[in-house]
């Protein structure tokens, strides 16, 4: 038996999700509560096996009673249930320690499922909040430093791989080797490497050759 404390501060979302969940077999609501600080108090007390938690609320929000909740009981498993998609609910949500996020215009059955799943360890998100999790996740993806070379310094680099002196390159780029030794100087400082050497190994370590 799944046992679930139930946060939210409108009564009749309350009545009506604990009466479909009461018809489930295996998931028991022991708990109810209308604003974050009893869910606190509530979650530490009675440690239930999943936490559906509404995000704004009197008193004290979803966002900081999952703070709290997670803190002091890191094994917590909360599933945010809530009205709200927009990026000031989803991202505190989530970093405060939410393991799921589903919308409250979800179908009963899926609520449920939710709760499975969470219980078995699984994440599960709506298809919009997943979105929002990948999008912010590869704006945080590290930039390689050759990303920011020039085409011509892209060039030059290729050629430093394959071996070639300033002169060589100057001359198969039709470059003066004086402008040569400032693209040179520059990928270095790009690539944030101490000489030619140290260029053409991360030339190959990045497949760029």
């Amino acid at each position: 038996m799944i046992k679930v404390l139930f946060v939210d501060d409108h009564e009749m979302v309350r009545i009506g999700v604990s009466s479909f969940l009461a018809t489930q077999p295996d998931i028991e609501v022991v708990a109810e509560a209308e604003n974050g600080k009893a869910a606190v108090e509530l979650a530490l007390e009675l440690r239930p096996d999943i936490i559906l938690m509404d995000l704004v609320m009197d008193e004290m929000d979803g966002i900081e009673a999952t703070e709290k909740i997670i803190a002091a009981w890191p094994e917590a498993k909360i599933i945010v249930v809530t009205s709200f998609i927009d990026d000031e609910k989803v991202y505190p949500a989530i970093e405060a320690g939410a393991a799921s996020y589903i919308l409250k215009t979800s179908k009963a059955g899926e609520i449920a499922k939710a709760i499975r799943s969470t219980y078995q360890g699984e994440q599960v998100f709506e298809p919009e909040v997943t979105n929002k999790v990948m999008a912010r996740m590869r704006s945080k993806q590290p930039v390689p430093p050759h990303e920011s070379l020039t085409a011509r310094e892209m060039e030059v680099l290729l050629l430093i791989a394959q071996g070639r002196t300033n002169l060589e390159i100057a001359e198969e780029l039709f470059i003066a080797l004086k402008t040569t030794k400032v693209h040179v100087s520059n990928i270095l400082s790009k690539l944030e490497v101490q000489d030619r050497t140290q260029a053409a190994i991360y030339a190959y370590k990045q497949g760029l050759v």
